[in-house]
């Protein structure tokens, strides 16, 4: 058998160029002859498939000139014949001028006036209204009033006693500590966990305060003894946040083992055992209207839940990147999720995308909002960022003075919350310390204007 001989692809590409050239020479220079009336037919099928809807409405506009007596005309600048239309620049004809009443008017398309708006049926093309972003509304600044030390660990968690009158931390010195809100002065430290203290919720309808930590603990504490009452068991590893229900008694709660657990708060039972997420659950919140739960999980999805049917309405998948805080406005439908790469908000039920927050490029632990609208946000690198809600605008940035004996490293802020009236902001962070910011009362709107550059947001959202 003989052995075929390769040719390069270059080689074989000319070979069948040649051979095809070779074929066809002959017949080069006799070309059929144009059939004008095939060339016709062929233009018109292309116009009327372009600019059929433009030939429909020159006829309706011709049949209403027809009925108003005027005549079957076509109006055009000189020189137009056989009913032909153009397409002209705007500016005044020979003897008559542009106004839309005006019958010698160029429009290609009749503008109804109000005495034949109602029997006409021509279409009045409407200039489209340009997109318009909002200003931002001022707020005053922040500044930083009160530094607070005791934990010997650093400060995870924080909440707010809904009389407004103390607040309670937890570290990781196992310790839950118990605050005076206006002198800052320590009032109670609680004893029981035997590892980090992740979360701290306290109920308004009862005396309880409810704890969990990195021992897999879910703690309930009676504030009348200062002891604890309830254990609720089930988390197979760390439980990292929790949340209680604005109406009825649930608990909800989650961490590293990628569930949220919904407990019934008197029984223990554990109601719900929400799965689905494929990574640690940092954040849950809990709401009255639907969806009652939300969750942020580290595998970069926000879910919605059904809390009557313990099952996902929802999955938000925007995040690139591990979402470790979630917060509800107090007063709007709408919520907000913290990831690296961005912050976004959503409204809810169904949990539709508003719009980016952008800018804080660190791990985003935790984020606060208060009844006027300005949004927290804080890093793992001690930069916080203030937001107006409403439109976005980043209206001040902190990064966090680093307390004497502390390694730069420790500037993380891992929690935050505003307290019952949003005129105070506590954080909690890894210098041990707790910070309690306040408005500024002598700032004004010409001492700190606002720095509004509405192109730079237009190309950063379109």
């Amino acid at each position: 058998m003989e052995e075929v001989q390769r040719h390069s692809v270059h080689t074989l590409v000319f070979r069948s160029l040649k051979r095809t050239h070779d074929f066809f020479v002959a017949n080069q220079s006799f070309l059929p002859e144009v059939d004008e009336s095939l060339e016709k037919l062929k233009y018109s099928i292309k116009a009327r498939d372009t600019y059929g809807l433009v030939f429909d409405r020159t006829a309706k506009a011709k049949a209403l000139a027809v009925k108003r007596g005027e005549g079957e005309r076509v109006d055009g600048p000189p020189g137009v014949k056989d009913g032909v239309l153009a397409i002209t620049a705007g500016g005044e004809q020979e003897g008559g001028s542009t106004d839309g009443a005006n019958p010698q008017s160029n429009a290609l398309v009749p503008a109804a006036t109000p005495a034949t708006q109602n029997t006409s049926n021509a279409v009045q093309i409407l200039p489209k209204k340009a997109p318009t972003i909002p200003k931002p509304k001022w707020h005053a600044p922040w500044k930083l009033c009160r530094v607070i030390a005791g934990h010997l660990g650093w400060v995870r968690c924080v909440a707010v006693e809904p009389g407004n009158e103390w607040f309670a931390t937890g570290a990781a010195d196992r310790v839950i500590k118990i605050w005076d809100l206006a002198s800052g002065k320590l009032k109670l430290s609680l004893t029981g966990h035997v590892s980090t203290v992740r979360g701290l919720a306290v109920s308004p309808r009862h005396p309880y305060l409810f704890s969990c930590g990195e021992d897999r603990q879910v703690k309930c504490w009676d504030l009348e003894y200062n002891k604890v009452i309830r254990h609720y068991h089930g988390h197979l590893s760390a439980v990292y946040t929790m949340s209680l229900h604005p109406t009825i008694d649930v608990l909800v709660t989650a961490g590293r083992d990628s569930t949220a657990r919904v407990w019934d708060m008197r029984t223990k039972a554990n109601i719900h055992t929400l799965t689905g997420h494929t990574n640690t659950v940092a954040s849950v919140v809990t709401q009255a209207a639907n969806p009652q739960i939300i969750t942020g999980s580290h595998d970069s999805t926000v879910r919605l839940w059904d809390l009557a049917a313990g099952k996902s309405m929802c999955t938000l998948t925007n995040h690139k990147k591990s979402v470790r805080a979630i917060v509800l406005h107090p007063s709007l439908y709408m919520f907000a999720s913290a990831s690296p790469d961005n912050i976004k908000q959503w409204r809810c039920p169904e949990g539709n995308f508003i719009q980016n927050l952008g800018g804080h490029n660190s791990i985003v632990n935790c984020m606060a909002v208060n009844p006027e609208g300005v949004l927290v946000s804080g890093g793992d690198n001690g930069t916080m960022f203030f937001w107006d809600w409403r439109t976005g605008y980043n209206f001040q940035r902190f990064q966090a003075a680093v307390q004497p004996g502390s390694m730069d490293s420790e500037a993380g802020i891992f929690s935050m919350v505003f307290d019952q009236s949003g005129s105070r902001l506590i954080t909690t962070e890894a210098d041990k310390t707790i910070k309690i910011y306040k408005e500024d009362d002598e700032a004004t709107e010409e001492s700190h204007p606002i720095n509004w550059r509405p192109e730079i947001i237009k190309r950063r959202k379109y």
